[in-house]
């Protein structure tokens, strides 16, 4: 059945936010592939914590996200150089009306599931109710401005926006939509937690497992995609393997004896120091640094807003500047890491400086409730070059706490009016706890020095989680990844919205109408400046808000792995991006022998 289009929308061969796309719609293949990679072989690869769901689109249980993500293919892709446009994979083609009302999706009719039958118009709606009914809190705010989805015909759907809807980035969320069978889910429950394999259309489906333990995949022998250009260069390993593990370190040693192939390093000690052996030495193991244009990991320590003692920005500002970068960086990660310092960091769209142009008219409408602060004194991290910057720093905490209603008492910093001394516990969990206690302890000591008892406790990665998901913590150390082109997914990090919803990516807590407002003014924005305008001011409140203390950054990616393996070398500034390796042809031969 030939798909309808209305007299009022045109069929496009991919979605752009803002800029023409990078790739003609006659492209072979994205520029990071390779024309050489071959298929076969098999590789193993580590993951941390455990698992007991194969359904990682809900709240409940602990998901095995990567290896089922493997198995599942979305409406359309958006490759790592070009992450503004969606190019076809389920759908062929994308229809948009010129009021930008809905956007339609052509199903390619070559899409199957793992069992042969077709996807269809049915399945995409499925997976979307699936999602907003019983999937985790975040999908209601991710797809919250499409009003309803309509099956035109067995090839072609669309999804309808809210009536004045002008979320410019929807159509591309919605194209990153991971498409289940409705059939396979007929009759069971989807908010449940299980192990049941699912069934999907992706390059790879799940051979064996053991929960907590292992995951198997199997290369798709006849994926129905592999020779669509979104897909050429990719998927080349027949079997790939995730063993699970608690903690980074110990996949150190299973590299090196040979029971994982591939391992990104996240200690610059051990990355510096770690691997000075005959494995090494002699070639078997090979350490590379992969340069990169991503967006920097928000890695940082997060007060939970919802303790009364972290609701004043004096004292989490107070806080903050008792950690001490400056010595972490020289003596524990031998200079390899810079501080973050923006919320968006290494997107181009940080607020450095003082607020200009553009940017500061925005800002200018949400003055009466924004600290001059905003305004007046750009956000800098505290320096501690020497001891002399460190005594400096804890003179100011020690005024900033004395302005927001505590002081010494017996030594201790006290809430004058409650009486309630400031102490509080810091969360991590077990698979990067060890690496941080190292630099806990100084951060420790200096709070002490300030009359502040903090604690450090590493835990289970899985409790470690529930925790996090309750809201059960005063300070944890997280990381968010953050988009390059920051969109929807805002309201779920820092909306008020989300503050209260258990399993929310807004673990800080965040309240703030300026920054829902700031939020919602990205999502609209009708041209790219407006755009990286309100993501910029969007950053400032967020930095003068005081919700998080800055960890750091690695401008690339630190990865060691068996000396068999072979990946592109096009020098696009992509990262690791291990599902375009492939096993090299000599050692391929080799194992025939």
């Amino acid at each position: 059945m030939l798909p309808f289009v209305s007299a009022q929308a045109e069929i496009y061969s991919r979605i752009a936010l803002y800029e023409d796309a990078r790739y003609p719609e006659n492209f072979e293949r994205f520029s990071y592939t390779d024309a050489a990679a071959v298929k076969g072989g098999r590789v193993v690869m580590p993951e941390y914590g455990g698992f007991d769901s194969f359904n990682p689109f809900i709240f409940k249980g602990i998901p095995a996200t990567q290896p089922v993500l493997l198995t599942l293919d979305s409406l359309g892709f958006s490759p790592a150089d070009d992450p503004s446009v969606a190019y076809p994979l389920i759908a062929e083609k994308f229809e948009l009306p010129a009021d930008k009302s809905y956007v339609g999706f052509i199903i390619d009719s070559r899409a199957r599931f793992h069992d042969g039958q077709p996807v269809t118009a049915d399945d995409v709606i499925f997976s979307y109710n699936a999602l907003i009914e019983k999937g985790a809190p975040l999908y209601k705010i991710y797809y919250g401005d499409v009003e309803r989805v309509e099956k035109v015909n067995e090839r072609h759907v669309r999804f309808y926006f809210k009536k004045g809807t002008k979320n410019r980035e929807l159509p591309l969320i919605l194209s990153q939509l991971q498409i289940f069978s409705a059939g396979d889910w007929d009759g069971k429950d989807f908010g449940r937690p299980t192990l049941r394999p699912p069934l999907g259309s992706g390059p790879y489906k799940i051979k064996d497992f053991r929960p907590g333990k292992f995951v198997e995949l199997e290369r798709v022998a006849d994926y129905w995609a592999a020779d669509i250009p979104s897909r050429r260069g990719f998927y080349n390993f027949d079997e790939i393997r995730f063993d699970y593990y608690q903690d980074t370190t110990v996949t150190l040693q299973a590299l090196f004896a040979g029971n994982i192939d591939i391992r990104e390093e996240y200690i610059a000690k051990i990355w510096v120091t770690g691997y000075n052996n005959e494995v090494v030495r002699k070639g078997k193991v090979v350490k590379e640094e992969l340069t990169h244009n991503n967006p920097a990991v928000l890695q940082n320590f997060a007060f939970n807003l919802r303790r009364g003692k972290f609701q004043d920005r004096r004292v989490r500002e107070a806080i903050g500047l008792a950690f001490n970068f400056d010595w972490a960086n020289d003596r524990l990660f031998y200079n390899q890491y810079e501080r973050l310092y923006s919320y968006f960091t290494n997107t181009g769209m940080e607020a450095v400086g003082l607020p200009a142009g553009r940017e500061l008219e925005i800002l200018n409408r949400y003055k009466k409730q924004l600290t001059e602060d905003v305004f007046a004194r750009p956000f800098k991290n505290p320096r501690h070059r020497d001891f002399k910057d460190t005594r400096q720093n804890l003179r100011r905490a020690v005024q900033l706490l004395q302005s927001a209603g505590y002081d010494f008492a017996d030594g201790r910093m006290t809430n004058v009016k409650t009486g309630e001394p400031l102490e509080f516990e810091v969360l991590s969990n077990s698979a990067n706890g060890s690496s941080f206690t190292r630099v806990m302890l100084p951060f420790i000591e200096n709070l002490r020095k300030i009359g502040i008892k903090a604690e450090f406790r590493n835990l289970e990665t899985n409790i470690f989680k529930n925790r996090l998901d309750n809201f059960d913590f005063d300070m944890a150390i997280i990381s968010y990844g953050i988009s390059s082109m920051p969109g929807t997914e805002q309201q779920e990090m820092w909306g008020s919205a989300s503050a209260d919803a258990k399993g929310s990516y807004n673990i800080i807590g965040i309240k703030n109408p300026v920054v829902d407002a700031l939020i919602e003014g990205l999502i609209r924005a009708e041209n790219k400046n407006d755009y990286q305008a309100y993501v910029k001011a969007l950053d400032r409140v967020l930095l003068h808000g005081h919700y998080l203390i800055f960890q750091w950054f690695s401008p690339v990616q630190r990865v060691a792995y068996r000396n068999k393996f072979a990946h592109p070398s096009s020098g696009e500034k992509v990262g690791f991006q291990p599902h375009t390796w492939w096993i090299k042809q000599e050692r391929r031969e080799k194992g025939k022998k």
